[in-house]
């Protein structure tokens, strides 16, 4: 079904495919507590769906779940099922099978990984039957979430933050159009949809340095109205985002230019 689009996705998990999610605000998959049952990983391991085998389950977060109705993926020789059986969540996030990539510690993913866990996650508690919790990891003894699981927990909040932020960033200060030739050189220029961001502006090339990242990036930048956050009934310069510390203009472009060639 069209379900798989996203589980075939997995292979080829590339930034574009992570960032491509977006904002999905429903949070975290809440088991049902009638049918949730704790299982320790020698028992999920008898999972993987083989012939005399239980079933067929695999553990995401150590979150269980019965993924039956995905045999062709997850059963012997589907293409997946190096996740059965077992809690395999940093293989969702990185894409790596082998059996050092097929293990739990999502510590130290970069934020982009993080939200694609949290991706998966909507997607099985969407698509598959919960089926409990796996002792280990992210589940104590008594089912409880341990330091582990709030580790992860927070850190998908901070990439949900980051996203966010990017977002507004790339609102206020939209990417440049740019082009090069061996004969003419680079050129830059804004227009009302340049970077992707339709908008009523088509602004002036500025470098934005961000702190932290090394070099800077040319985008578009508002040249009246007030500061980006600021209401246009207080006091100022109606100079827009001129006058931001981290910009800085093109070297022999006049400064209110809507493009610069780049010697």
């Amino acid at each position: 079904g069209p379900m798989w689009r996203g589980a075939a996705a997995l292979l080829c998990l590339g930034a574009a495919w992570v960032l491509g999610w977006g904002f999905d605000p429903r949070g975290w998959v809440v088991l049902p507590a009638a049918r949730s049952r704790l299982l320790r990983a020698a028992e999920l391991a008898q999972y993987r769906g083989a012939a005399g085998q239980p079933g067929l389950y695999l553990a995401l977060l150590g979150r269980v779940f019965d993924v039956e109705r995905g045999r062709r993926h997850y059963g012997p020789g589907g293409a997946y099922s190096g996740l059965a059986g077992r809690d395999a969540t940093r293989a969702f996030a990185t894409g790596d099978f082998t059996p050092a990539g097929l293990v739990d510690d999502v510590s130290a993913l970069p934020p982009g990984a993080m939200l694609a866990l949290r991706r998966w996650l909507s997607f099985y508690g969407d698509n598959y039957r919960p089926v409990g919790k796996l002792v280990g990891r992210f589940y104590d003894e008594k089912g409880e979430p341990t330091a582990a699981l709030r580790q992860a927990e927070a850190a998908i909040q901070e990439a949900l933050k980051l996203q966010a932020e990017s977002e507004q960033k790339k609102q206020q200060f939209p990417p440049c159009n740019s082009e090069w030739s061996s004969a003419k050189g680079s050129r830059v220029w804004c227009s009302r949809q340049s970077g992707g961001v339709p908008r009523a502006w088509a602004g002036v090339p500025r470098k934005l340095y961000s702190p932290g990242a090394g070099g800077s990036r040319c985008v578009c930048v508002r040249t009246s109205g007030p500061p980006w956050g600021q209401s246009a009934a207080g006091q100022h310069s109606d100079r827009g985002d001129l006058d931001d510390p981290h910009l800085q203009e093109y070297d022999g472009c006049h400064p209110q230019a809507q493009q610069c060639v780049l010697t």
